[in-house]
């Protein structure tokens, strides 16, 4: 009887927000990290321009929305690429503030999905997020995700780390790798939103994944862009609206064409940069002579002894080196293996 007062009294008497007895522990840190964090996520909406045919006029509609998170106190807002693409301009919505604010692209990088907007307007107050680490972390660990899930604002989801280093093909078709999966639930419009560790501390970037059919889903397979790869990106996209990488001075025929030519092992050379390293080396890309007729470019099939399949192994084969490493190149041309070293240039 005296269990059941104690009981009845407890439920009767007025809920307090700071009572922290009415939570266990677990409970205490997810409230404790969603008051410290919603501040520093925000809702993305991405604005495209419509011409009324008949009068002329612009006007701009409402084709995605998404999630970001405020980078620095420079007005800085991280997202996903698939978030933007597409978008003349952009609205930002943050927690409890019922104004809009214009935001422009600065920056991005289609194959890691990443974008950097930067507020057009001036806001007095921006708490960014507090940035974590991605190397370190482990399987079972708690991952708390916060968004803006289906348009609705600042919704906080929880779950644990399943798996990491998952090797996931990103919206700009290539692979990204070291990619951290949990079973945090992350829903169209989650993307570009945080995912975070026990400590509030940033470990991701969350990110709706398309399947083969091109739809979303979720189905407790949710995946993040790893935090340490936001760090190295971030701030070229900001100083550069671009990031530096390393590449080979050529462009690469499309996998889809390559397949449809019968091409099923290798990268066929689409085009040569004639003052690249490449066309020092007297390599070959596509061809047509006067008569249209096409001769196919060399294939490359291996890179310092990584077999390269298609163009995502090429990707993961050269994303190793830096501008100015050498690579030793294996390609074919009419049937014969040759062998060439060719120094990375910037891209």
């Amino acid at each position: 009887m005296l269990l059941l007062f104690l009981n009845s009294a407890l439920l009767a008497r007025d809920f307090n927000k700071n009572d922290s007895l009415l939570f266990i522990e677990n409970e205490r840190n997810s409230i404790a990290i969603f008051q410290n964090v919603a501040e520093a996520i925000v809702n993305v909406s991405n604005l495209v321009k419509i011409q009324n045919i008949l009068t002329l006029s612009e006007t701009e509609i409402e084709s995605g929305v998404g999630s970001g998170f405020i980078w620095d106190k420079e007005g800085h807002i991280v997202t996903n690429f698939h978030v933007v693409d597409g978008g003349t301009s952009f609205l930002i919505a943050f927690k409890d503030d019922k104004k809009q604010y214009r935001a422009q692209l600065i920056g991005a990088d289609p194959i890691k999905d990443i974008a950097v907007l930067k507020l057009e307007e001036k806001r007095t107050l921006f708490k960014p997020v507090i940035l974590g680490e991605s190397d370190s972390l482990l399987v079972g660990q708690k991952a708390l995700a916060i968004g803006c899930p289906l348009g609705l604002n600042h919704t906080l989801t929880t779950g644990t780390i399943s798996a990491l280093d998952r090797k996931i093909k990103g919206y700009g078709g290539i692979s990204i790798t070291g990619m951290i999966q949990t079973d945090a639930s992350i829903n169209p419009g989650n993307s570009g939103g945080a995912l975070l560790d026990s400590r509030g501390k940033l470990i991701g970037i969350n990110t709706i994944l398309y399947n083969a059919s091109g739809a979303q889903s979720s189905a407790g397979l949710g995946f993040a862009i790893p935090v340490d790869t936001v760090k190295s990106i971030v701030p070229q996209l900001i100083k550069y609206g671009k990031v530096i990488r390393p590449g080979l001075g050529m462009v690469f025929l499309e996998d889809f064409f390559a397949t449809r030519l019968g091409l099923l092992d290798g990268v066929m050379i689409k085009y040569i940069d004639p003052n690249g390293p490449a066309s020092k080396e007297e390599l070959q890309g596509i061809s047509r002579n006067i008569w249209g007729q096409y001769t196919f470019g060399d294939i490359i099939t291996n890179i310092n002894g990584i077999p390269v399949k298609n163009n995502d192994d090429l990707f993961s084969a050269i994303e190793k080196y830096k501008i100015g490493d050498k690579v030793k190149i294996t390609y074919l041309r009419e049937n014969k293996e040759k062998t060439v070293t060719i120094t990375l240039v910037q891209m």
